[in-house]
């Protein structure tokens, strides 16, 4: 029985119960990446993280297990008042599928507002993740992150700003539709009296009216 008292070791154990082989197989074919993966929906998995409840200590033992389910898990029931800058570090560094972009991105406006590097770095990371990869997704939902890029293109710090100028260069290739409207806000911090900004848009314009983007995008 899960329980908020249960450890790694028995959530783990509990999701091996869960197991499907042709489950794994299916999320190959929508490029999930499989290697570890236990083919658990992702229902299934929340249901299992409400029994759980929030654990902060025990999530970063989850996601150090490297199994697809425990790092959704881990995702689903870590605080993030609690994370920590190595720990964020390590989750935009180990964002290896879309499927855990598109979880890890319910947490991008808290982390985009965290003062903390790291952490604040974690959050373009994943909409620049986002951005590639979550094609299903509406394009207002894309959009929508602009404002938080704009808030936080005067952040000089080199970990944030590059995170920062990678999310608004891949919401601008994301298609046509939002391309004007990225290309429009590099624009205008291209023309910023901030030097953050200022790099951070021109570096976006020379990309984003590159001939052969704009050859893609017709």
């Amino acid at each position: 029985m899960i329980s908020p008292s249960s450890d790694p070791a028995e959530l783990i154990a509990h999701l091996e119960t869960l197991r499907s082989e042709e489950n794994v197989a299916g999320m190959a074919r929508f490029g999930i990446v499989t290697g570890r993966a236990l083919g658990i929906s992702n229902p299934d998995i929340r249901a299992v993280a409400r029994a759980a409840k929030r654990d902060h200590l025990r999530a970063m033992q989850l996601w150090q297990s490297d199994i697809r389910e425990a790092r959704l898990l881990a995702l689903f029931t870590a605080d993030p008042k609690r994370l920590t800058a190595q720990e964020a570090r390590r989750w935009a560094n180990d964002f290896n599928s879309w499927e855990i972009v598109d979880c890890a991105a319910e947490l991008i406006p808290e982390f985009a507002n965290d003062e903390r590097q790291f952490v604040r770095r974690a959050a373009f990371a994943m909409i620049a993740g986002a951005a590639v990869h979550r094609k299903k997704e509406p394009d207002t939902t894309i959009l929508a992150w602009l404002p938080l890029i704009e808030a936080h293109s005067c952040d000089s710090r080199n970990f944030v700003r590059k995170a920062v100028n990678w999310a608004l260069r891949n919401i601008g290739k994301r298609n046509r539709d939002c391309h004007g409207p990225a290309l429009r806000l590099a624009k205008l911090l291209a023309e910023s009296s901030d030097k953050t900004a200022r790099w951070i848009g021109k570096d976006a314009v020379r990309e984003l009216s590159g001939e052969k983007l704009l050859a893609r995008l017709k």
